[in-house]
């Protein structure tokens, strides 16, 4: 009586495996899953975003060619008179100019403030912590608390910065710190500079721990100075966080709205107006709402404008070297 031999499927290599069109089956549901996991986590980000800007921004190109109110639809279409007018009103082309202004100062003035106070604050320094607090607290008010905070600081004889200025005698000096057209842009600065100046230095502090210690110190050993230490060290270092703070300060200055008009309102006489500040006046004071509209196209316009040039020509470097670290990293 001969046996016949059954082999055991579980020891035959290969039993277990599933047939090649259900593992391709498998990797596609997987895949698909994926794919409809990824849409869903960003089809709500997606509505919102569309239905909170991208909408409003195309509606505002819509309004900026009629003459409209603000109600119901708009239905005398005009063309471009708007556009025309824009670049003929001495008031939007002062605020073009006073925004050239802010933007100058503050690449001037308040950016080089916050980097030396940066430097300064990175030392080896006894309560640099609690310095660095201080210095950063301005940024962390609202716009609202800041301009209700000032106002009463510059009032006129009362407030704090005339009683200083009589304490040393210098009464002179004080008086219509916003109300005179040819200080209120000054004064608006220094306000601007003591909110904003805290955030672009957290940002050079950033920057400048990220700088490895070991090449200061060589540059120590081969003898180089303070000076020399910064400018061909750490300056060259730093580059791209100066250039991220620049992008930022100027695309703030285009936009710069509720700080102005808490303090000022854009007076006195439009001394101190910004595109923004116009715009709303335009808009929800005279109900001009598609002059209005105009001004916000030429704005979001400017800003396209300006930072498409400024990723071209400044961030490019930045930029490519993100993207070969990025495929370096990948490969």
């Amino acid at each position: 009586m001969t046996s016949t031999f059954l082999p055991d499927k579980r020891s035959t290599p290969g039993a277990d495996r599933p047939p090649p069109a259900t593992a391709a089956a498998g990797r596609t549901r997987r895949r698909v899953l994926h794919w409809l996991t990824a849409v869903g986590f960003q089809v709500p980000a997606l509505v919102l975003f569309g239905t909170l800007v991208l909408l409003p921004m195309l509606f505002a190109v819509y309004a900026a060619f009629f003459r409209w109110g603000g109600f119901g639809m708009p239905e005398d279409f005009i063309g471009g008179d708007n556009f025309t007018r824009l670049f003929q009103d001495p008031v939007f082309l002062g605020d073009l100019w006073r925004c050239l202004v802010l933007v100058a100062l503050s690449l001037v003035l308040q950016l080089p403030f916050a980097l030396a106070l940066a430097v300064a604050l990175n030392q080896r320094i006894r309560g640099r912590a609690v310095y660095r607090m201080l210095f950063f607290a301005p940024y962390i008010l609202s716009e609202a608390i800041t301009g209700v905070l000032f106002g009463m600081i510059f009032a006129p004889d009362d407030g704090l910065a005339d009683q200083l200025l009589g304490t040393f005698g210098l009464d002179g000096l004080g008086g219509q710190w916003f109300a005179d057209p040819d200080t209120v842009m000054a004064t608006l600065f220094l306000v601007m500079t003591w909110k904003y100046f805290g955030f672009h230095m957290m940002l050079y502090l950033a920057g400048l721990q990220s700088i490895p210690a070991e090449l200061t110190e060589a540059a120590l050993i081969d003898g180089a100075g303070p000076w020399q230490r910064f400018r061909h060290v750490t300056l060259p270092l730093l580059a791209p966080t100066l250039r991220i703070s620049v992008f930022l300060s100027v695309i703030g200055s285009i936009q710069l709205f509720d700080l102005v008009w808490i303090v000022t309102a854009g007076g006195p006489d439009h001394h101190s107006e910004t595109m923004a500040v116009t715009m709303f006046q335009y808009g929800f004071k005279r109900y001009q709402v598609g002059y209005a509209s105009a001004i916000s196209v030429a704005m979001f316009g400017i800003s396209l404008v300006f930072a498409l040039a400024y990723q071209r020509f400044v961030l490019r470097r930045d930029l490519e070297g993100a993207t070969t670290t990025m495929r370096g990293g990948g490969s």
